[in-house]
Formats: C-alpha cells, sequence, structure tokens
C-alpha cells in the first residue's frame, strides 16, 4: 500500500526514515474520506478545500496536501515540504504520527505527482482510453470483459481528469493486474499530462467528434489532443493502440505511434469487424463478429445499434490481453455499460429513456437510432448541444434532419435548439408535430397530458440544461 513515506518521496525527493503510516486512497472532497485516507485540499472558485481538513481528520484521514498554514486542532502537526531536496527537515525525523498537514505550493500538482510515483511502482497493464463519444461506456465493458481473467480495476464514475485520474491511480495496489482508466480532453497537452501520470501500455481511441470543440477549435485540434494517447504508448510489442477504423481522424492516428496498431471497425477493412448489427431496442443488440478465420454471432444487452462500436472495442482489448472468445463473450453478455442510460416508465404507461447526461451530434444520432428501433408512436425531446464552438449549427441542423426521419413528433428546448425545429420542418417534419419550447413546465405539461402507453419518448441534451427534471417529474416510483 502506499505510505505516507512514499507520498512525501514524491513531492520532495527525500525518503523519511519514519515508521511505515499506510494510506487507504485519497480524496478532495471530505465527505468521501475513508479511514487511512489522504485528503486534498483544493482552492475552487466557490469552495476552498482547506476548511474541510478538520472534518477529513475526524473521518479518519492520517494526511493531508495544503497550499497555506492553517489551524486543525491539537495532535496536528504541520510538515513544509516547500522547496525541499534531496535532504530532508529535521521534522521528518521520527515522524511517527498521524494524522498531518503536508504543506506543498500546489495541491493539485502534488497530487499528480504522487500518483506518478505511485503508479511506476507498480506492475500493472494499464489501458487508456479515450474519444469524444463512448468514453465512459467502452471503458465499462472493457473491464467487465478484462474482469473474467484479471483483478481489473476501471476509472470510478467520470474521474478522467488532470484530479480525477490521480485519484484513480492512487486506488492502485500490488492486488490488480489491469486497470482501465478514462482519459478526458478539454485542451492540447491535457491527454499527455494524464499519460505522464498512468503510463498506459494500450490506448483505446473511439472516435473525434465536435464535443469541446468551442474550447479546442476544431476537430483537428481534437484530433490532436486525442492523439496524445497513441504517441505515448510504448513501442511494439508492449504498446498497442486500438484504433476506429471508421474514423478518419483516428485511423490517420497510426503514423503518430510506434505502438502495435489493431484497427477494429464496421468493414473487413479492420483486424476485428462487425455485420449483421441487428438493434432489438431494450432487448439489447445482435451483431455478427469476425477476427481473422473466425465468425461469431454475438447477442449483447448493450442498447442501440452504435453499441456494436463498444462491443468491438472491448473485444479487442479482451484479445490483445490474451482472453478467449469464450471469456470475452461472457464479459460482454454481463456488462452493464450503459449506467447513463435509463428507461422508466411514466403514470400513462409510456416509456422514457432518459439520455440526459450530456449531447453531442454524434450522440444525439446514436440516441435517434435507438429511438427509431422502439414500436409506438416516437417522441424525440431535444435540447442544446453545447460546446460546440464552430460545428455549433451545422450540428444542430444536422440531428433535426436526423429527427425528421425518426420522430413522429419532436420538442425541443433551448435556443440553440430552435434551429433543431426548423431544420426539421425543412426536412419535411410536418409543423403540427413541431413543438419548440423554453421552459421545462411546459414541455412537462405537454408530455403529460398527450402521452399513452404507446409512445416512446428519447429525453436528450447537454447537462447544462438540467432536462432531467422532465424524467423527474414524470417517472413513476416503482
Amino acid at each position: 500500500m502506499l505510505t505516507l513515506a512514499d507520498v512525501i518521496e514524491a513531492v520532495t525527493g527525500f525518503r523519511p526514515e519514519v515508521k511505515p503510516i499506510f494510506i487507504s486512497e485519497a480524496a478532495i472532497d471530505s465527505r468521501q474520506v475513508i479511514p487511512g485516507g489522504l485528503f486534498v485540499a483544493i482552492r475552487g472558485e466557490k469552495v476552498d478545500g482547506h476548511a474541510f481538513v478538520g472534518q477529513a481528520f475526524q473521518l479518519g484521514a492520517v494526511a493531508a496536501l495544503i497550499e497555506h498554514e492553517l489551524e486543525v486542532g491539537d495532535g496536528c502537526g504541520v510538515v513544509d515540504l516547500r522547496g525541499l531536496g534531496a535532504c530532508g527537515p529535521d521534522e521528518l525525523v521520527g515522524l511517527n504520527t498521524a494524522p498531518v498537514c503536508l504543506l506543498v505550493n500546489n495541491t493539485v500538482g502534488a497530487l499528480q505527482q504522487v500518483a506518478a510515483f505511485w503508479r511506476r511502482k507498480l506492475d500493472i497493464r494499464v489501458i487508456g482510453v479515450t474519444g469524444s463519444v463512448g468514453k465512459s461506456t467502452t471503458k465499462e465493458a472493457i473491464a467487465q470483459v478484462l474482469s473474467q481473467r484479471y483483478v481489473t480495476l476501471k476509472s470510478a464514475a467520470n474521474l478522467n481528469n488532470e484530479i480525477g485520474l490521480p485519484l484513480n491511480v492512487l486506488k492502485m495496489t500490488a492486488g490488480y493486474q489491469r486497470a482501465v482508466l478514462e482519459m478526458g480532453f478539454y485542451v492540447p497537452g491535457e491527454i499527455k499530462l494524464l499519460c505522464d501520470i498512468a503510463v498506459p501500455q494500450v490506448g483505446v481511441l473511439t472516435n473525434i467528434g465536435t464535443v469541446h470543440a468551442e474550447r479546442a477549435g476544431s476537430q483537428e485540434m481534437i484530433a490532436r489532443g486525442k492523439a496524445e494517447l497513441v504517441e505515448a504508448l510504448p513501442p511494439a510489442p508492449v504498446g498497442i493502440a486500438i484504433l476506429n477504423h471508421d474514423d478518419a481522424f483516428v485511423r490517420g492516428m497510426k503514423a503518430h505511434t510506434q505502438a502495435r496498431v489493431f484497427y477494429y471497425g464496421l468493414t473487413s477493412a479492420a483486424d476485428l469487424w462487425a455485420d449483421e448489427i441487428d438493434g432489438m431496442g431494450l432487448e439489447g443488440i445482435r451483431l455478427r463478429i469476425h477476427y481473422k478465420s473466425e465468425t461469431l454471432h454475438v447477442r449483447v444487452p448493450m442498447i442501440g445499434r452504435h453499441s456494436a462500436e463498444t462491443v468491438l472495442r472491448a473485444a479487442a482489448v479482451g484479445l490483445v490481453e490474451g482472453l478467449s472468445w469464450d471469456e470475452i463473450v461472457r464479459g460482454l453478455q454481463e456488462s452493464q455499460a450503459q449506467l447513463r442510460l435509463a428507461a422508466v416508465r411514466t403514470e400513462s404507461g409510456a416509456l422514457l429513456i432518459d439520455d440526459t447526461y450530456n449531447a453531442s451530434p454524434e450522440s444525439m444520432f446514436a440516441a435517434l437510432n435507438l429511438l427509431e428501433e422502439l414500436r409506438g408512436r416516437r417522441i424525440a425531446v431535444l435540447g442544446d448541444m453545447l460546446e460546440l464552438g464552430q460545428y455549433e449549427k451545422e450540428g444542430h441542423e444536422k440531428v433535426g434532419i436526423r429527427a425528421a426521419q425518426v420522430a413522429d413528433v419532436l420538442i425541443t428546448f433551448g435556443e440553440r435548439a430552435h434551429v433543431i425545429a426548423q431544420a426539421a420542418r425543412r426536412a419535411g417534419m410536418k409543423k403540427t408535430a413541431i413543438l419548440e419550447c423554453d421552459q421545462i413546465g411546459v414541455i412537462v405539461d405537454w408530455l403529460r397530458n398527450q402521452l399513452t402507453s404507446n409512445d416512446a419518448v428519447l429525453i436528450k441534451g447537454s447537462h447544462g440544461l438540467r432536462m432531467e427534471r422532465i424524467v423527474a417529474a414524470l417517472e413513476v416510483d416503482q
């Protein structure tokens, strides 16, 4: 296990001669501290974690990383680690009691140093997952497949940034054989930083979409940032890049890595590919998988035809990590990867598909494809897609065209979503079948009065719109 001496050595380069004080894991929220934990006090825009160091110690933290002096009560020492090199201060000699505050220049930077130090202590293969859409479901599916043979750690929730990933790394112990870590992207250089910490041997790229283009600038810039994962992989045969052959941006990343490249896709040009994909609504999908001379017919509980790509990614990792097809298929059939999509019923018996976590053109298309698979009257409630930058108008227009092909009724929510409605009308959808709204209450009232047991309703928009309020107002407690 990680020790207090490890933390100090990671930050200063000096290893104190102290008795082992073991650290269970790290947390930045004092409410999530467990006994033996390391609390990292971070100054946020609204909340300063330094105000909760005392609470963290009450819950059992043995140490806290802090950026400035503070009063935390009797019995707690403060050790200043700022500016130390190979020689430690006198107060580190005989440091055998906890809790203790460790004063550093930057707590986030110190957290990253500790995680990188600890990662290099462990003999574990790390699988990094990135892409514009499908990171979390892919991470879940890969972990489920690998767990059929290996003791596998996976990223908790969506902790995939410069703070979340180090927290996940510090959950690693010598008992784990594989770790599947999601890597998010907002600006160039971010994934390189995450790779410097996690040291992945396998990199999985899902796709390059337009989400976060507002910050990154363009799909080309997004692709450049995502490519940092394959650039960081070790050379073949240790390093393996699993790339989406159907996405031109991802396919071209072969030129950016010395790792072995393994392509997956929906055509025979890929190493691993699938066809005969049959969406069965909420019952999952059936597909035929091809690999070398082998052909398999598989049924999995993942929802929507787009899930075929998730299946291929997880299967690809299983193959390169030495699993048999029996293990891979068993893992896929046990997978509960789609944690963000839920199907619930209203009082009238209508089916609500709650996909309100986030939205991009790519994920909107996938959700509309799922709606198309469902029986009865199809109602699409679609909200603004945020952070699309230069692709904002084009993205909303394309979604509107697809909605006109799929939905019997279209309800839009938000200023940008008016473009969805306009595009749907131009695509031939009747004006009477489109309702444009700027208030959640109006949508809830319309649905409550109009829904029948024959209706299937998709609700999707960017997280900032809080469209889950529609689901909460209509869902019947089971």
